[in-house]
């Protein structure tokens, strides 16, 4: 189109010439200026694209730098919030989600909150802490519980139990942190105090920490379990050593190994003694009585059989709780009864039949160790009320002084 423009006005450039006899250019000439005005005309047109396109990028990240940037949460942090005078903080992650926990020292207590959440407004929450004398008895400059006793005016030793903070400057803010199991020392950030985490979990949730005890260590802590325990894979739950499954234990042949929580017994069972009646060893806890002679009463009221059973329990153990269960294998009378034999273990158990043939002992209420317990469970069988036999089996109750 330009190119037809340009064209036709050059002939009537032309023909003006003519009209006044002047001389006009040839028609080689004509084509030659027309490809220059060509060339001119797309070289102006590619950069005016050119500029264009320029022109919407900019326009594009001109747009996008007035729209707010979203926080990335998973790597986004708070600013470290200021741990209170006499007291200290737990916690050394600051990123959006985690918390962090607040003491005091003995003889102040806590105002403000006690834990604090990083938000997503890079804000904590809750109201600052602040540690406050219990009265005012009690000297304000008091700094938290260190290994050694220390005061404001001169600093904790350096031990392990004592050791300098890592700073750093932020925007011309200095911040501190410590190593795992370390907190800031409230009277100089540049140093770090052991975290008590016995005594933090004793006052907080007791139990949970340790099943037993707790040793605090320089940055950490580990368990403990009294004798007759290992520490299981946990490193918190104690559990039994079986010195009899082991072997582990002095037993002669003649005694009965009997595992107990927290140890064992060496037992000795010795038959019965009653008037004109003896009895044979069948087993190592089993006793029968031999052949009565004709018409021996005496002989026929002892029992039949008895049987040693020797039972661990731990301390406290909820109550009512069935602990064994007898029962007649067959049975020749008509009547079978249940009891208790005199008056051994008549205040922590009792008896009632759970089934035709089947009688159960029950542990009644709950037992504090260390304790040993016995009592006497009697099965015996009748005929039209009359007396055909009576087993006995004597139970023995090691209670532990541990709930474990």
């Amino acid at each position: 189109m330009y190119r037809g423009v340009l064209f036709l006005g050059i002939l009537f450039t032309c023909q003006v010439l003519r009209s006044q006899s002047q001389d006009c250019v040839s028609r080689q000439e004509l084509q030659s200026t027309l490809r220059q005005v060509h060339k001119l005309l797309s070289a102006h047109e590619t950069s005016f694209l050119q500029n264009l396109r320029s022109l919407r990028k900019k326009l594009s990240l001109l747009q996008s730098s007035t729209v707010k940037p979203s926080i990335n949460t998973s790597t986004a942090v708070c600013l470290p919030p200021e741990p209170p005078a006499n007291g200290r903080m737990l916690g050394r992650v600051f990123r959006v989600g985690h918390e962090v926990h607040f003491l005091c020292s003995p003889g102040f207590r806590l105002t403000g909150a006690e834990t604090r959440v990083c938000l997503d407004s890079l804000a904590w929450s809750g109201e600052q802490a602040a540690c406050k004398a219990v009265d005012s008895g009690i000297n304000n400059d008091a700094t938290s519980s260190v290994a050694t006793s220390t005061s404001s005016s001169s600093p904790p030793l350096m031990s392990a139990y004592v050791r300098p903070s890592r700073c750093i400057e932020v925007q011309g803010s200095k911040h501190c942190t410590c190593e795992q199991g370390y907190s800031i020392y409230s009277q100089d950030r540049g140093l770090c105090t052991d975290i008590d985490e016995c005594e933090l979990f004793r006052l907080t949730q007791p139990g949970r920490l340790c099943m037993h005890t707790c040793v605090n260590t320089a940055g950490s802590y580990h368990c403990q379990c009294p004798v007759g325990y290992s520490l299981s894979r946990d490193s918190r739950s104690c559990q039994d050593i079986d010195e009899c499954e082991r072997a582990a234990h002095n037993c002669t042949k003649e005694q009965v190994c009997v595992n107990t929580f927290g140890g064992h017994r060496c037992i000795e069972v010795e038959c019965p003694r009653f008037r004109n009646a003896s009895y044979v060893k069948t087993s190592p806890l089993r006793c029968e009585r031999n052949p009565c002679l004709e018409g021996d009463k005496a002989c026929l009221q002892a029992p039949v059989s008895v049987n040693f059973h020797f039972m661990s329990v731990v301390s406290n153990m909820t109550a009512p709780r069935v602990l064994f269960r007898v029962s007649a294998a067959r049975v020749l009378g008509d009547t079978l009864r249940f009891g208790l034999l005199g008056n051994r273990g008549g205040a922590h158990f009792a008896v009632q039949r759970s089934g035709k043939q089947t009688g159960q002992l029950l542990l009644v209420d709950t037992v504090q160790g260390p304790a040993t317990l016995e009592a006497e469970v009697e099965m015996s069988e009748l005929e039209r009320r009359m007396m055909l036999g009576r087993y006995v089996t004597r139970v023995t109750l090691f209670v532990s002084p541990y709930n474990f």
